[in-house]
């Protein structure tokens, strides 16, 4: 089954992202007959520029253009943002997906244009899953193999069930039934006690300080954090605010995450070229590139209030042009780093905000073999000969991609974080390669990876591309007022009038970083913000996030 026939059936007592800091219904708002509002007939053909041509800017540009408006989408590099699928030369179909790559069920605005645009998708093969079919845990040396958790040694039974206590012990079930039942004031009651309480603590805050885990040798949390459970080890976050960890986990993100068929990158092209609906003011058959004429205009290098209160957008060859509205969607320190902005457009707290974000560290690295060979059975063990691995090596997580036995197959040789990303960054792909080879051949003495590779192989560091910095946000203590500024930002009636009509919107605005529904969510913010900003509105029976922003607001810590 198809996740967007899955979804087709979904219900609502299915745990999806709604909230917890701001419990919205976006798929509800999404699926309304209606559509998501309109502007006055004066404000049709009215110029946005939207900066970034990621899945944050595709979504908005592609509703602001249903709305009637005219989205002018700017964007330096490539239509796709971290949802980046590099297709293999030679091998039609055959992608390594190096930015975003696996995708909750949960994130049900997501896969509501997943759906529209006609994507399929499969399970993910995280660790112990039946996609994965084998996995292999090798830490200080010893190998385990597994397709369940019940098939490993008692410690990682143990580790499992401390965890889940852990959870428990700050209300995880409690949290997610009220998510179910999309059960508002239980979830903000719930939850706006426990940000006070978490927000200057730290995952392995906890972790450590957990009754659950406090009683398990040291090497048990040792092992949590290099394996963990779900998507993978959990260390490279442990410095990171627990309320980032505890969201992941009540939405179910890191449960039930499917692989775009044919590549994630698809979805934003799609987008692109996605006709407007009989709804919208433009002609039928418009399109995004029909507005552009096939193709997005360069980079932003400067954003500048014009005399008049419009915005002079400057690209990166020179061009000036004036528009009506801004709303970026590239990395909030590209702002301060790349694109000349007047420091007037924001306030100094929202400008502190945005250069305080901290973005994580990630590289991966793949090869496309001639088959999946790792479903070879070995005569000895009666095993397959290589599995979905997780270890304590250079490699720490590698993935194995089946598309068959008649087509080439992909290896995620390497997919690390923070310091393990850092390690291999001065290298080459060709080094890099080797080095991951090397690593898996000391758990895999007997199988030859290296003669199955077929084609040239790639690799990516997110803080090395200029146009990211960072493969996405990831709060530390103290950092959810941070958050707070940047996402309530959209709600500007407040504001003076020289911060109005410019917007932000990406999952670094969002609460959920790094999850594509939290790029989709904060789009659909910044639309709404945009829409009024017109003088336009949602419809009465179908309200908006700004209509319903002060009953369901983040909860305010203060300054």
């Amino acid at each position: 089954m198809t996740t967007a026939n899955m979804l087709d059936d979904q219900q609502p007592s299915l745990v999806t992202v709604f909230g917890p800091d701001f419990p919205y219904p976006y798929d509800d708002w999404l699926r309304h007959p209606a559509g998501l509002g309109s502007v006055p007939e004066s404000a049709h053909g009215a110029t946005v520029a939207v900066v970034g041509a990621g899945l944050a800017g595709l979504v908005a540009a592609y509703e602001l253009m249903e709305l009637g408006l005219r989205p002018v989408v700017y964007e330096p590099v490539r239509v796709g943002g971290r949802l980046r699928s590099h297709e293999f030369e030679g091998a039609d179909g055959i992608v390594a997906e190096l930015g975003g790559m696996r995708f909750p069920v949960s994130g049900t605005s997501f896969f509501h244009y997943a759906n529209r645009v006609g994507l399929a998708s499969t399970p993910f093969p995280n660790p112990l899953t039946e996609a994965a079919g084998s996995t292999v845990i090798d830490i200080a040396g010893q190998t385990f193999r597994g397709r369940t958790l019940s098939d490993l040694p008692p410690e990682f039974t143990a580790i499992a069930r401390a965890w889940d206590e852990a959870l428990e012990q700050v209300g995880f079930g409690a949290l997610q039934d009220a998510i179910r039942a999309r059960d508002v004031d239980t979830l903000k009651k719930r939850w706006n006690e426990l940000v006070p309480q978490w927000d200057g603590r730290t995952f392995y805050d906890f972790v450590a300080t957990s009754p659950c885990f406090a009683k398990l040798p040291f090497r048990y949390r040792e092992m949590f954090g290099l394996v963990g459970f779900g998507t993978g080890g959990w260390d490279s976050d442990f410095p990171n605010s627990m309320l980032e960890i505890l969201r992941v986990v009540i939405t179910n993100c890191d449960t039930d995450q499917r692989l775009i068929v044919g590549g994630a990158e698809q979805l934003p092209r799609r987008l692109w070229t996605l006709p407007v609906s009989e709804r919208s003011p433009w002609p039928a058959g418009t399109t995004l590139a029909s507005l552009h004429d096939g193709v997005p205009r360069p980079g932003v290098a400067a954003i500048h209030r014009h005399d008049d209160g419009a915005f002079i957008v400057r690209d990166r060859w020179g061009t000036n042009r004036v528009h009506d509205a801004v709303l970026t969607t590239c990395q909030g320190w590209l702002l301060t780093t790349q694109i000349e902005s007047d420091e007037s457009l924001f306030s100094q707290d929202l400008w502190m905000a945005l250069d305080r974000t901290r973005y994580m560290q990630s590289s991966k690295t793949f090869v496309m073999v001639d088959r999946p060979f790792w479903n070879d059975i070995d005569p000895a063990t009666g095993c397959p000969v290589m599995g979905m691995t997780l270890t304590d090596r250079l490699t720490r997580g590698t993935y194995l991609f089946d598309n068959g036995p008649d087509r080439p197959a992909v290896i995620c040789l390497t997919y690390t974080w923070m310091s393990d990303a850092l390690k291999m960054l001065p290298y080459d792909v060709e080094q890099r390669v080797k080095l991951s080879l090397d690593a898996l051949g000391k758990i895999y003495p007997d199988v030859d990876i290296a003669s199955h590779i077929v084609g040239d192989p790639v690799t990516v560091s997110w803080e090395d591309d200029p146009y990211f910095l960072g493969a996405f946000k990831g709060a530390l203590p103290g950092h959810y007022r941070y958050n707070h500024r940047m996402y309530r930002h959209f709600m500007q009636s407040g504001l003076p009038p020289a911060e109005r009509g410019i917007f932000l919107a990406g999952d670094d605005v969002s609460f959920m970083p790094g999850w594509a529904e939290g790029a989709v969510q904060t789009a659909l913010n910044a639309v709404w913000g945009i829409m009024t900003h017109f003088g336009g509105a949602s419809y009465p029976d179908n309200p908006g996030p700004g209509d319903l922003f002060d009953h369901l607001a983040p909860v305010d810590l203060g300054e």
